[in-house]
């Protein structure tokens, strides 16, 4: 995806492109490839690519949720930053926090914080399991993009969560993690509301969204054991 391409699906997105945007989105790419150099962030780095399969798919979350709005978000597993660094980017008015496990990357995000002169977002080093029980209904919403699996992934976010929020994950096929998925949410005091597909442009890759709304307060325990939060390829 070229930029002029990029420029055009955003806007089609329904989301306002600036220059000003547009430079810190350059220089966030620049840092990646320079970071990934050193860490292991993301094995996509051709520009094209990343404009496409990271920068615009993150702002995909846009289809489902008002992000123009004053609005408290987690970002579960953040990674190299998507979809959190690039939202923040295009929505300068949310309070976004980043969670990681990961200290290298916390150390990577808050670079990237820094040089892009970005308010209102941090980054934290934990686990959501461990975040949650000292960060109780805290956020509007909490969004994750390819991380875990979608039972693992609403039970370690479920007490961050203000209730009437939402759990918002971004994946791509996850048909065998939607089975059974009403009895699993209600236990947790959650309910589906929606589930969106729809396709990349270009490579029309399959994406699904699925939005799921807290409606009580859950005493759910952790389990003792949980899989490790892993960024799972898009």
């Amino acid at each position: 995806m070229n930029k002029e391409l990029f420029i055009n699906e955003v806007k089609n997105l329904g989301i306002e492109v600036t220059s000003e945007k547009l430079s810190k989105l350059d220089l966030f790419y620049k840092l990646l490839i320079e970071w990934n150099e050193k860490i292991n962030l993301t094995t996509i780095i051709e520009e094209e690519n990343v404009y496409l399969k990271h920068f615009y798919d993150s702002l995909t979350l846009f289809r489902d949720i008002d992000l123009n709005k004053e609005i408290r978000i987690c970002d579960v597993g953040s990674g190299a930053g998507f979809p959190g660094i690039v939202l923040k980017i295009f929505f300068p008015n949310i309070n976004i926090t980043l969670i990681d496990s990961l200290n290298k990357r916390i150390i990577y995000l808050n670079d990237i914080i820094d040089k892009l002169g970005l308010d209102n977002i941090k980054a934290i080093h934990s686990r959501m399991e461990d975040f949650s029980k000292i960060h109780e209904e805290e956020f509007d919403y909490i969004t994750a993009r390819a991380v875990s699996q979608l039972p693992i992934l609403c039970e370690i976010s479920v007490k961050a969560l203000k209730i009437n929020g939402s759990l918002v994950f971004m994946k791509a096929n996850c048909e065998e993690e939607l089975v059974n998925i009403d009895k699993k949410l209600d236990k947790l005091g959650l309910k589906l509301s929606f589930i969106d597909k729809f396709v990349l442009p270009i490579e029309n890759s399959n994406r699904t969204i699925i939005k799921i709304d807290k409606y009580s307060k859950t005493n759910k325990l952790y389990p003792r054991t949980i899989d490790k939060i892993k960024k799972n390829p898009l």
